[in-house]
């Protein structure tokens, strides 16, 4: 394994089950961290984001989910291979978790600050006092008086919660921080106080971020590399520039192309027409294929390879092997 590696998914397969059908959530991801970067894994809601993010920490719903296949090697360790009691010494200290809703992260009747101190007391040997101050510097890491430790989650504010999740997660300085859509619940300004908040921690542990997102605007502003997923499978993978300056499969494409520009005189957006596949029946072929204005038969018959277009950049696409094979 590559010692910069600090994360690696291999052929991750995931399925959620019901009495009468099957939901593929996740199809034969592969995706590698190194130390020190921040990915951004982008796409549409159901794409299969939060599960990949579960599948690493291993909270997916019991008995429902089911990882069929894969490996997820973290520093050199598969993580679906080890017991329960040694993934609790793994969670929250050196991986951790911002969940996306601030509502059912937190516990109701115990104090806010007692929630960040119980994780501190979990993974160090430190006194109650010394878990409390730690908790507090953190409340006040992420804008929060420390004055607030001893209130209850419903004395705060939406945004105000997400940023006690934030301290949490942060409270052991992890190795690998999975953000789930951090921001969303906070306004302008505190969206762009806690990204830099993420950066600054990025940058003093070294620690690698997987920042889940359907915001084009965040990755560029804190991501180093880009994956962008549909339909459980990343389609198009590279650098934050390969994504931005040379988006190549027609579902990244058609990301950016229904963004608004301010220098463009268009009048009306353009949304990618229809609706991503239903996961329980998934297309023979490419998943995109009936949203896709570039489709042949072969992509409704086959499943794209991926094909490296330059070095580190990777796309799923019939069409970029056709250009590429003359």
């Amino acid at each position: 394994m590559d010692n910069n590696k600090l994360l690696e998914i291999k052929n991750l397969v995931v399925q959620y089950e019901s009495d009468d059908s099957v939901v593929h959530a996740v199809n034969g991801v592969n995706l590698s961290f190194r130390s020190g970067e921040t990915v951004g894994l982008v796409g549409e809601t159901g794409a299969g984001k939060t599960t990949i993010a579960r599948s690493i920490l291993r909270i997916l719903p019991s008995p429902q989910a089911e990882v069929v296949s894969g490996e997820i090697l973290f520093e050199g360790e598969d993580l679906l291979k080890l017991s329960e009691k040694e993934m609790r010494k793994i969670r929250g200290n050196k991986i951790a978790m911002i969940f996306q809703d601030p509502m059912t992260a937190l516990n109701p009747i115990e104090r806010v600050g007692d929630q960040i101190a119980e994780a501190i007391s979990l993974h160090n040997r430190v006194t109650p006092a010394e878990a409390e101050e730690r908790a507090i510097k953190m409340l006040e890491m992420v804008g929060i008086p420390g004055s607030r430790y001893s209130e209850y989650p419903h004395q705060f504010s939406g945004g105000m919660k997400q940023r006690v999740v934030i301290a949490m997660a942060l409270a052991c300085k992890p190795e690998l921080l999975l953000a789930d859509e951090p921001t969303t619940a906070l306004d302008v300004t505190i969206q762009a106080q806690v990204l830099e908040l993420m950066k600054a921690l990025k940058k003093q542990l070294n620690s690698c971020v997987l920042m889940i997102t359907h915001d084009l605007g965040v990755v560029a502003s804190i991501c180093d590399s880009v994956a962008v997923i549909y339909a459980g499978e990343i389609v198009e993978y590279g650098s934050l520039a390969d994504i931005f300056d040379y988006a190549s499969h027609p579902y990244t494409k058609g990301l950016f192309a229904s963004l608004p520009k301010l220098n463009s005189k268009e009048r009306r957006l353009k949304p990618i027409k229809g609706l991503m596949p239903d996961p329980t029946n998934l297309p023979k072929g490419c998943s995109f294929c009936e949203r896709c204005g570039y489709a042949k038969d072969i992509c409704r018959e086959k499943k794209p390879e991926t094909i490296e277009m330059s070095p580190g950049h990777y796309v799923k696409c019939f069409l970029i092997e056709e250009v590429q094979n003359g």
